[in-house]
């Protein structure tokens, strides 16, 4: 009886380890400067004719105060910030301490004039470029249709 008890297990510990091979991994959603965390960059699919999309993220764990002052990705020719009280300049402000939010419905990112449509599940490269933290290298995924 020992013996089957014991093959049962082996057998569900089996199917489990082999179920959790087909499932995809989760992809890394925190990017590290020198000076701070950039946390999952997100945008909403996009259609064909889109003239922008909006990137948003949290940029935390600030050691020294630092500027976004690029971006560069495949998807699209420009960026810009966009949002309440802000100019159209690529130049973001990330005070040492503070925890900055980039939201659809306050200050974020803006992709200017879009290459290509933004597609549900992918993840395309983005190089955001800070005055002190130099470049980090990050993904920006589609997590969202649009509503």
């Amino acid at each position: 009886m020992n013996n089957i008890i014991t093959r049962r297990q082996m057998l569900r510990a089996g199917l489990a380890l082999g179920a959790s091979c087909l499932v995809p991994s989760a992809r890394a959603c925190e990017f590290f400067a020198s000076t701070l965390r950039v946390t999952h960059p997100w945008t909403r699919v996009t259609p064909a004719d889109a003239p922008f999309a909006i990137v948003c993220m949290k940029i935390d764990q600030v050691t020294r105060t630092d500027r976004l002052i690029g971006v560069v990705t495949p998807v699209a020719t420009g960026a810009e910030i966009g949002g309440i009280s802000t100019g159209r300049a690529l130049d973001l402000l990330i005070e040492k301490g503070r925890e900055v939010q980039l939201v659809e419905t306050g200050v974020h990112l803006r992709l200017t004039g879009l290459t290509q449509p933004l597609l549900i599940g992918r993840a395309y490269p983005m190089r955001l470029i800070f005055e002190k933290g130099g470049v980090l290298e990050a993904e920006l995924s589609v997590d969202y249709e649009m509503s």
